[in-house]
């Protein structure tokens, strides 16, 4: 019923035009110059209800396409792949509607027709201008496009870029909206994710590992820490039950490095999983081992200088 609703106008104005085009003559007797000028208003009318028609078919057609995706769920990749797919192409297509009707509607009058043709006619330097002022709105619309078919992002898909960390929010065919972590909008063109490198950690699937490291003293007991780190997983719900590894990655002269490795079926609870595991991690360490933090070891040797006696 909703979706029924949005032919309501359209199908108003296409009802208009036709009264005016063929029986407004008839039942308000207009002069010639009134006839002209209602009958210019209904074709604009009927080239507007024509294309509204078209664009809310397009988009009713595109809502009941996608009924059966669930993009919040948490295994969601063909879900973000369509729904990517379908808005890119929804506002192509849109666009060409508008560009169209705009066009039909502008040759409804001569001196419009009349001023083309003698632009047409002189627009060897025009063009050419013209071209290369509208070379990068051109090649961002074809990047939005290029993201439509090979898809280097989804839509809800998880980027690092810029240094930010965040969610795609919105792809158009000139800009893309990242959602930051804090709530911020990182607004890129279209053209970055087609020239410039950036991490994108859902690409394949929304599985994804998190890292903690921890640096604690030599004398550490590894076999306790990776008992705890199994006890922590094994006690959250936000782990996943996949990966679930702890290794000494590298050693200093003051302290070595500890790499705690587990995954998580989002990159939410990634997030959350890797905060959980750090601070009990810490925790542990105090309780249990408080000596075996870093610390800075320093020996003195003492020199006792003994006097000649004569």
């Amino acid at each position: 019923m909703k979706q029924l609703k949005r032919f309501i106008t359209p199908i108003l104005l296409f009802a208009l035009s036709i009264f005016f085009k063929s029986g407004a003559n008839t039942f308000l007797n207009f002069n010639e110059k009134t006839s002209l000028i209602v009958g210019k208003l209904s074709s604009i009318l009927l080239i507007i209800s024509v294309a509204w028609t078209l664009i809310v078919i397009l988009r009713v057609l595109k809502a009941r396409y996608l009924r059966r995706y669930d993009i919040n769920s948490e295994n969601n990749l063909n879900a973000r792949k369509l729904y990517t797919q379908f808005n890119i192409l929804e506002r192509i297509i849109i666009f060409i509607i508008i560009i169209i009707a705009v066009a039909v509607t502008l040759m409804l009058f001569e001196s419009v027709r009349k001023i083309g043709l003698s632009l047409f006619a002189s627009a060897g330097i025009a063009g050419i201008i013209l071209g290369l002022a509208a070379q990068k709105v051109i090649g961002t619309i074809l990047a939005g496009l290029q993201i439509a078919i090979s898809q280097p992002i989804r839509l809800d898909d998880v980027l690092v870029v810029e240094g930010e960390w965040g969610w795609v929010e919105e792809i158009s065919l000139t800009f893309v909206v990242v959602r930051i972590w804090d709530k911020r909008r990182l607004i890129l063109p279209t053209t970055y994710f087609i020239e410039k490198p950036f991490q994108n950690w859902t690409r394949n699937n929304s599985d994804i590992l998190g890292t903690v490291f921890i640096y604690t003293d030599y004398n550490v007991p590894f076999d306790k820490l990776r008992d705890e780190l199994t006890r922590l997983l094994n006690s959250t719900n936000l782990w996943d039950g996949k990966a679930n590894v702890l290794q000494v990655t590298d050693a200093k002269e003051n302290y070595v490095e500890i790499r705690a490795l587990m995954s998580a079926s989002s990159s939410p609870k990634a997030w959350d999983l890797r905060v959980f595991v750090r601070e009990k991690l810490i925790t542990y360490i105090q309780t249990n081992y408080p000596e075996s933090f870093p610390k800075t070891r320093v020996q003195v040797k003492d020199f006792i200088s003994v006097k000649n006696k004569d």
